[in-house]
C-alpha cells in the first residue's frame, strides 16, 4: 500500500472544498489529511479506495468549486490513523496561488432557515454557510482562513463553533460562520426626522416604514452601499436622480421574485436563469408595452429595465421582515426597490460607514453594519444574447452571456488561457475601467473601476490593484496601456512602468478589444475583426472606432472604416451630439453639392429653433477648423447624430444615451418584423 499526495488547483477554497474532501475520505475509509495553502489544496491519502477516491474528488466537488488541475504523486506508505483537516499552510516559494471565488447570492438552506421562527438564526441579517455569501469582498489574503478575513474580529460562540468543527454540518469549516449572538449586527440611523422610528426599535421594521413614506435609504451590503428608494414611489426617485447627480441613466431595480417582475418586463428563458443563477447579476430585459406601476424615471426614454433578484438575508428581509408575528414569509412589502449603487456620479462604490454618512448625506437614513468591506465591488450588469425580448428555448450556451459590467459574482473569477506565461498587467482604458492581471495560465479581470477622471477613482484602481497582487503574487513584468496619450490609466501605467523599471507596451484600444476575444476563446490563428465603439485613439492620430481588422498574436493591418467627419468642438461634440449631426448633414450636403440647401434642412428638422441660427452658423464654421474639431469615424458618433436628427436624443447625460434611446425609439418596429 502506499500513500497519494494530491495537489488540487482551482476555486478550491472558501467553496467547501475541504469540508467535502473530509466526509468523502471518511466515506470511503481513506485515511491522511488535507490543508488549504496560498498555491491551492493538498490533500495525502492512504487507503484500498484510494482510486475511487480521486475519480470521485472530480466528479463530485461542491456546487461553487472549480478544479483547474490535480497532480497526484506516489509516495512511500506513512500509516495514517485517521483523516483530518490541518491547519493551513503559506507556501511563500509556490509561484501558484489559490483562487478566490467572488461573492455569491443566500443559498435556499439558510434562506429557509432565516424565515423559520423556531431556528435560532431566525431573521438573523448574516446568515451564511460554505455554499453562499461573501467571499472576495471579505478576503484579506490566502490562504481563505478566518484569520486572513473580515470576520477574523468576531469570536465564534459556542453553538456557531461546534458547527464549524462538526464534519455533518452545513457550516463546517465556514469561515463567515456567525449568528446573532456573536456576528455583525444591523444598525439604522436615520437623519431626516419626517421619518419617525418605531418604538421597538427594530432597524428592519424602521428601514421598510421609511420606504414606505418615500425616503431614500443608504444600504450597506456585501460590496458597498446601495442607495434605495420604492420604484413605484415618483417623489423618491426622482429625489434620488437630482440628489445622485444621475442625469438620465436608469437605475438598477430588485424585485422579491421573477413573478413580479414578469409584471414590468418580458423574460426569456435565457433570462429567467441568469436572473436565479446564484452571481445574482443585474439582467437588462425589454420593457413590457403594457407594464404599469413603475415610476417613468426609473429609466426614462429606455425600452429596457435592468433588475436582479435578492442575493442577501437583509434584501429578503428588506421584503419579507414579519411585522405582526414569528412567521414565514408573507406576501412582499414592495414591488420593486431601486438598487443603485452608492456614490455619487462617476465616484466608486462607497464601502466604509464613515464615508457613506459623509459623502450620501442626502439620504433620510443609513442601514449600517459592523462587518467591514475589504474589496468594494459593484453589482454585475449583463444582457442575454438574444435582446428582441423573445423566448430562446433552443439557444442552449448560457455561458456565452454578454457582460455590460463586470463585478459581484464574477470577480476575481480568473479566466484560463491556452498557456502559460509571464505576470504581466494591463491597465485597461479611462472609460469604464477594468484592469487584468496574468499568473501563469490565468488571466484575473478587475471588478468595474469605473471611470479614469478624479483622484478617488484612481485610488480605487489602485486598492484594487495592490489586493489582487497581493493575493495572487504577482509582479508584473511588463504593463500594457492604452494608446491614447491623454488617458489617466496610460499615464499611470507609463509612471508605475518607471518607477518600477517594467517595460511598457502602448495597444491601440480596438485592437486590445478584438485580441481580448481571440484570448479568451483561445484563437491564434489570423482573424477578421470588427470593432465598433465610441472613441479610440488611431496610429494616424485621428480617432478610431468603426474598425475592420486583419489580426493576429503579432498586429494587426486595418482593412476598412468608416468615413472620418468632425467633431466641432471636441469632447462637447460627444456630449452635446446635435453637433455631431450638423457635422454629418455638411459633410453629406458637401460631398453631394447641396451645400447651399443645409440651412433650409437645419431649419426642417428643428435645429434653426432649439439652438439658434448664430450658434448653428457657429458650429459649422467650428467644423472647419481641424485644430478645434478632431476627426472620428465611432460608430457611436454616427449613433449620436442620427439620434440627434431624428429628436430622438440630441444630448448625452450619460455614455450612449443617444444610442440608447435610439435603439428604444426603433424597438418596436424591429420587434413586430421578428414577431
Amino acid at each position: 500500500m502506499s500513500r497519494a499526495r494530491i495537489f488540487v488547483r482551482g476555486v478550491v477554497q472558501g467553496v467547501g472544498f475541504r469540508p467535502f474532501v473530509y466526509n468523502l475520505a471518511r466515506s470511503l475509509d481513506i485515511k491522511g489529511y488535507v490543508v488549504n495553502t496560498s498555491g491551492g489544496v493538498i490533500i495525502e491519502i492512504e487507503g484500498n479506495n484510494s482510486k475511487t477516491f480521486i475519480e470521485e474528488l472530480q466528479n463530485r466537488c461542491p456546487p461553487l468549486a472549480r478544479i483547474d488541475s490535480i497532480d497526484v504523486r506516489e509516495h512511500s506508505f506513512k500509516g495514517y490513523v485517521d483523516f483530518s483537516i490541518i491547519q493551513s499552510l503559506d507556501l511563500k516559494d509556490d509561484e501558484n496561488t489559490a483562487l478566490i471565488p467572488p461573492d455569491v447570492s443566500i443559498c435556499d438552506d439558510c434562506l429557509k432557515e432565516m424565515f423559520d421562527s423556531s431556528d435560532r438564526r431566525y431573521l438573523y441579517p448574516f446568515t451564511v454557510c460554505t455554499n453562499c455569501g461573501p467571499r472576495y469582498s471579505i478576503t484579506r489574503s490566502i490562504p481563505y482562513d478566518r484569520p486572513n478575513t473580515v470576520m477574523s474580529v468576531f469570536n465564534m460562540c459556542d453553538k456557531c463553533l461546534e458547527e464549524y468543527n462538526n464534519p455533518i454540518s452545513r457550516r463546517f469549516h465556514a469561515q463567515p460562520n456567525s449568528c446573532n449572538k456573536c456576528g455583525p449586527q444591523l444598525q439604522l440611523h436615520i437623519q431626516n426626522q419626517r421619518f419617525k422610528k418605531s418604538e421597538n426599535i427594530e432597524p428592519l421594521r424602521d428601514l421598510i416604514n421609511t420606504l414606505k413614506q418615500g425616503g431614500l435609504i443608504a444600504v450597506k451590503g456585501i460590496g458597498g452601499f446601495h442607495l434605495c428608494c420604492d420604484a413605484r414611489n415618483e417623489e423618491a426617485v426622482e429625489r434620488l436622480r437630482i440628489n445622485k447627480k444621475r442625469g438620465n441613466k436608469p437605475f438598477a431595480l430588485m424585485s422579491p421574485d421573477i413573478a413580479l417582475i414578469r409584471q414590468y418586463c418580458r423574460v426569456s428563458a435565457e433570462d429567467e436563469k441568469m436572473l436565479n443563477d446564484n452571481r445574482r447579476p443585474i439582467v437588462i430585459m425589454r420593457k413590457r408595452d403594457d407594464a404599469e406601476g413603475l415610476s417613468d424615471g426609473v429609466a426614462p426614454n429606455n425600452a429596457y429595465l435592468g433588475f436582479m433578484l435578492p442575493y442577501t438575508p437583509v434584501h429578503y428581509l428588506m421584503f419579507y421582515y414579519p411585522f405582526e408575528s414569528r412567521s414565514s414569509r408573507l406576501s412582499p412589502h414592495f414591488h420593486a426597490l431601486v438598487m443603485t449603487s452608492g456614490n455619487l456620479s462617476e465616484e466608486p462604490i462607497v464601502s466604509d460607514n464613515e464615508e457613506a454618512v459623509a459623502k450620501l448625506s442626502f439620504a433620510d437614513a443609513f442601514l449600517l453594519h459592523n462587518r467591514d468591506i475589504f474589496m468594494r465591488v459593484d453589482d454585475s450588469l449583463v444582457k442575454a444574447s438574444n435582446m428582441n425580448g423573445l423566448d430562446s428555448e433552443s439557444k442552449k450556451d448560457f455561458a456565452d452571456i454578454q457582460f455590460i459590467r463586470r463585478g459581484r459574482g464574477y470577480t476575481p473569477d480568473a479566466i484560463e488561457l491556452l498557456d502559460e506565461g509571464p505576470d504581466v498587467l494591463a491597465c485597461g482604458a479611462d472609460i469604464k475601467n477594468t484592469f487584468t492581471i496574468t499568473k501563469g495560465c490565468h488571466a484575473i479581470v478587475s471588478q468595474h473601476i469605473g471611470d479614469m477622471e478624479n483622484l478617488e477613482t484612481i485610488r480605487f484602481f489602485e486598492e484594487s490593484l495592490n489586493n489582487l497582487k497581493q493575493v495572487y503574487r504577482a509582479e508584473p513584468a511588463a504593463i500594457a496601456y492604452d494608446a491614447h496619450p491623454d488617458y489617466l490609466s496610460s499615464k499611470w501605467a507609463l509612471n508605475y512602468g518607471s518607477r518600477y523599471a517594467v517595460q511598457g507596451y502602448g495597444i491601440q484600444h480596438h485592437y486590445a478589444h478584438i485580441a481580448s476575444v481571440m484570448a479568451e476563446k483561445g484563437i491564434k490563428g489570423r482573424v477578421i475583426g470588427v470593432a465598433f465603439d465610441g472613441t479610440g485613439y488611431g496610429e494616424d492620430g485621428n480617432l478610431w472606432g468603426s474598425e475592420f481588422f486583419v489580426c493576429d498574436l503579432k498586429g494587426f493591418a486595418r482593412a476598412a472604416h468608416f468615413r472620418y467627419i468632425p467633431l466641432p468642438g471636441g469632447e462637447m461634440a460627444i456630449k452635446e451630439c446635435w453637433r455631431t449631426a450638423v457635422s454629418y448633414l455638411k459633410d453629406a450636403l458637401q460631398r453631394m453639392e447641396r451645400l447651399a440647401e443645409m440651412r433650409s434642412i437645419l431649419d426642417s428638422i428643428g435645429f434653426i429653433q432649439r439652438y439658434g441660427a448664430e450658434t448653428i452658423n457657429n458650429i459649422i464654421n467650428l467644423a472647419g477648423n481641424n485644430n478645434l474639431s478632431p476627426l472620428s469615424c465611432g460608430a457611436g458618433r454616427l449613433f449620436d447624430a442620427v439620434a440627434a436628427i431624428t429628436s430622438v436624443c440630441d444630448y448625452n447625460s450619460f455614455e450612449g444615451e443617444a444610442a440608447i434611446s435610439l435603439e428604444s425609439a426603433l424597438q418596436g418596429s424591429m420587434v413586430n418584423i421578428c414577431d
